[in-house]
């Protein structure tokens, strides 16, 4: 899953980044409203962390923005403790969702996993099908209850098609969500992830399909 912090507090905004990145994420920072929508304009995030309050261009403006262009990437604004007003315009822009400063990072994150997990159609942070079991709270997959050891790209990789479960997903579309901008994308590499992830697992679960890509389907 990869996402975008737009925060101009740089010192927060390295906080951000390296919560999000210990719980599994790939993770992109803008620093300012313009870098940040464009960023926004033409990556493809699972989710956005939006402070209100940039230069440039201010967060509700780039929200507002992201919507009448027909974005639909969940949106966590930041916004300022004492001003309810700011909360209601995020919402009334767009927003999914919002935090006030100062705010507990655990906090931050348990919004994000909702509003991915939401995106993805699911209700809980446990994903199940057969014997394999995907928590993604605990950044955990267990086989027949067994925690199977993964990379931080193994654990995205299987994540992701478990989250869009019986969707056929792309090479491409699979390296867009697990790298951030800076990593050297090569999609030949997800057909060696998967070929770790089956030999981990020890189970034939995730399907190749021809031309097309990969999937994991629910009846497994």
């Amino acid at each position: 899953m990869r996402i975008l912090v737009v925060e101009d507090d740089r010192d927060l905004n390295r906080q951000l980044v390296t919560a999000c990145r210990d719980a599994g994420y790939a993770v992109d920072a803008a620093f300012d409203g313009e870098e940040g929508h464009f960023l926004g304009d033409t990556e493809p995030y699972d989710a956005v962390i939006l402070d209100i309050g940039l230069p440039k261009m201010d967060g509700l403006s780039v929200l507002e923005a992201w919507r009448r262009d027909g974005r639909l990437v969940p949106v966590l604004l930041l916004t300022a403790r004492d001003r309810w007003s700011d909360k209601v315009a995020g919402i009334d822009a767009g927003a999914d969702d919002y935090v006030a400063k100062p705010f507990h990072m655990e906090e931050v994150l348990a919004r994000l996993r909702a509003l991915t997990r939401r995106a993805a159609g699911r209700a809980s942070n446990e994903v199940e099908v057969g014997r394999v079991r995907l928590d993604v709270k605990a950044g955990r997959l267990t086989v027949d209850g067994n925690p199977v050891k993964l990379t931080s790209h193994e654990f995205r990789l299987i994540q992701y098609l478990m989250l869009h479960m019986d969707k056929v997903i792309s090479r491409t579309e699979l390296v867009e969500h697990l790298y951030d901008q800076d990593f050297d994308r090569d999609s030949n590499t997800i057909e060696v992830f998967v070929g770790r992830l089956r030999k981990k697992m020890g189970i034939d679960l995730i399907e190749t399909v021809r031309g097309l890509g990969y999937r994991i389907a629910s009846g497994k």
